[in-house]
């Protein structure tokens, strides 16, 4: 089974950063795409980076590139999510999911998810 274990979420200030870990089992990085995901009170959930297991391809929408950076431990079976210099819309609970042969970034496409972790930013 495909399990995913998303952690490193918190209460950070503006400005601050934080790191979060997906941990993930059941499946070989090189047939997958993973991706983080977002969802704030009242909004629905958005595609926030994703990165091609297979050759570490990132992808990122506008809103986080530049602060944020997405990387991954085969080895570890592990996806990093780097969050520099965040702002309070940055505030949602995070999600790690995953899906084969599929590099974007809608929600919906994604395969199997992990529990998300909450990140707060305070002004």
């Amino acid at each position: 089974d495909v399990q995913l274990q998303a952690s490193g979420g918190g209460l950070v200030q503006a400005g601050g950063s934080l790191t979060l870990s997906c941990v993930a089992s059941g499946f070989t990085f090189d047939d997958y795409t993973i991706g983080w995901f977002r969802q704030a009170p009242g909004k629905e959930r958005e595609g926030v980076t994703r990165i091609v297991g297979g050759d570490g391809r990132a992808y990122y929408v506008h809103s986080v590139k530049g602060r944020f950076t997405i990387s991954s431990d085969n080895a570890k079976n592990t996806v990093y999510l780097q969050m520099n210099r965040l702002k309070p819309e940055d505030t949602a609970v995070y999600y790690c999911a995953v899906v084969r042969r599929y590099i974007g970034l809608v929600p919906e496409e994604y395969e199997h998810w992990g529990q998300g972790t909450q990140v707060t930013v305070s002004s």
